[in-house]
């Protein structure tokens, strides 16, 4: 009994993070699910890596004329990655991978290792080992390595800033096969990320520890090196925030403070403010973000002569 009412206040707490958590990208009690287009070929599960003996992985989403280039979506919602079957994604994102797809973009939906049993720090090279990893595989699912964008929301949006403001060459001597390969990519979608992770810089939550947000519950000394901004640099892709200008809890000045940033650094950079939408859009507001999205990706991801 006592197990069984154990394992029952876990699934109830894992349901209340879910709930309160960033910019959901997992299907939640009640909403709409759908599938992507019949023509769109579906490779489920593919394992990226393991940790604690568990499986990271990630979906592949091809469409039936690809054109060569990668769409990453980290799915992930207050650093809370769900798993949830390909056929039957929340309407809001099986759209938004069917506009990207309808474009010849292959798409893949990434999942981390998630809070609560993993912080930030924890959960940021899963992120960028997904990227090494797709990289590495590239010829595997018919994409140019070099054409390779990176997209996400909320805590998603922050960690689609990681690789695109702190990525590395790889690591030539690692054992890890993975791990020697390059976690760069061409282009980088932010919808309302927090950027700067130092309880005093008005990001998300300033209590610590956050009950609302175990990822956020790491030391403090680690704050530089999970926050984008303090990563930002001339060579960084081109980088598209988009925020709401009534977010009551990522504070647009968050996607204001690291547009400037890429700005004084000579980075192409575009910054769109949906007018009195709070965080996570909805309606028109969603269909003019992922407009701007796709547009993004199809200008910067586009062949190289």
């Amino acid at each position: 009994m006592t197990e069984t009412l154990t394992a029952t206040r876990r699934g109830i707490r894992a349901l209340v993070l879910v709930v309160l958590g960033l910019g959901l990208t997992s299907p939640a009690i009640g909403q709409t699910v759908g599938a992507v287009s019949p023509d769109v070929a579906i490779t489920p599960d593919v394992v990226y890596g393991h940790k604690d003996g568990m499986a990271l992985t990630f979906d592949v989403f091809k469409p039936a004329r690809p054109n060569g280039a990668a769409v990453l979506h980290v799915v992930s919602g207050g650093w809370v990655s769900r798993w949830s079957l390909p056929t039957q994604l929340p309407v809001g994102i099986r759209d938004f991978y069917q506009q990207l797809l309808d474009r010849g973009f292959t798409v893949f939906a990434v999942r981390h290792g998630s809070s609560p049993r993993y912080v930030i720090p924890e959960i940021v090279p899963d992120v960028r080992r997904a990227v090494r990893f797709i990289r590495m595989t590239a010829s595997r699912y018919g994409i140019d390595p070099n054409r390779m964008g990176v997209t996400g929301r909320s805590a998603g949006g922050h960690l689609s800033l990681m690789p695109g403001t702190a990525s590395d060459a790889g690591n030539p001597a690692s054992e890890d096969e993975v791990l020697r390969v390059s976690d760069r990519v061409t282009a980088v979608v932010a919808y309302y990320p927090p950027v700067d992770l130092d309880p005093t810089a008005g990001a998300v939550v300033t209590e610590r520890p956050s009950k609302r947000f175990p990822a956020l519950n790491f030391d403090l000394a680690d704050v530089p090196a999970v926050s984008p901004i303090r990563h930002v640099s001339p060579d960084d892709p081109p980088t598209l925030l988009i925020h709401g200008n009534k977010d009551e809890l990522v504070p647009i000045g968050q996607s204001e403070k690291i547009h400037r940033a890429f700005q004084d650094h000579r980075v192409t950079t575009q910054f769109v403010v949906i007018e009195g939408a709070g965080h996570g859009f909805q309606g028109d507001d969603a269909k003019r973000a992922d407009r701007a999205t796709v547009e993004w990706f199809v200008k910067h991801l586009a062949p190289t002569s």
